[in-house]
């Protein structure tokens, strides 16, 4: 298990699905025209004439226990220790696809090249004490970038402030 695990926090309802967390991602990772280590999906719900839609940012999750790591024959997917990021060694990549099965997101991604792909925490930048790209371009601070730790009490505290709001609203 990691020293300390990190992780992205997103808050839907503030976002804006402007999809700069994906252009920013791609661009700071150079990555490969129709792969997206970060996407925007819509969410549509309810019946008409009452629909939802809800605007979700996803990447890797950098699971606690990565499937896709666990089913790698040539040990290309590694969880760090020292920040529990899920890594890939495209190097060693044989482009089996055993990982996008094995992963509950769909997240590997396969380049030009034929091997795996995916968020990486945008390691450069973090190596730089930068936040990752996607959080820094977001608008609408609705993603989040830190410790599982921080996270949570991230979320603990905008959980009070909706329930503040609401209970003021009546």
């Amino acid at each position: 298990m990691a020293a300390k695990q990190y992780g992205f926090y997103f808050e839907a309802g503030n976002c804006v699905e402007c999809y700069a967390c994906e252009v920013a991602c791609k661009a700071a990772n150079n990555v490969d025209l129709g792969v997206k280590w970060r996407q925007v999906i819509s969410v549509w719900g309810g019946t008409f004439p009452n629909i939802t839609n809800t605007a979700i940012s996803l990447s890797c999750m950098h699971c606690g226990n990565a499937p896709c790591a666990a089913v790698c024959p040539t040990g290309a997917i590694t969880k760090r220790a020292e920040d529990g990021l899920v890594v890939v060694d495209r190097d060693k990549c044989i482009g089996c696809h055993y990982c996008f099965f094995a992963c509950p997101f769909g997240v590997p991604q396969y380049g030009d090249d034929g091997t795996m792909q995916k968020c990486n925490g945008c390691l450069d930048r973090l190596a730089q004490g930068k936040k990752p790209a996607c959080v820094s371009t977001c608008p609408s601070e609705c993603l989040h970038f830190g410790t599982l730790e921080e996270l949570a009490e991230l979320a603990r505290e905008r959980q009070a402030l909706n329930m503040v709001s609401s209970t003021e609203g009546k």
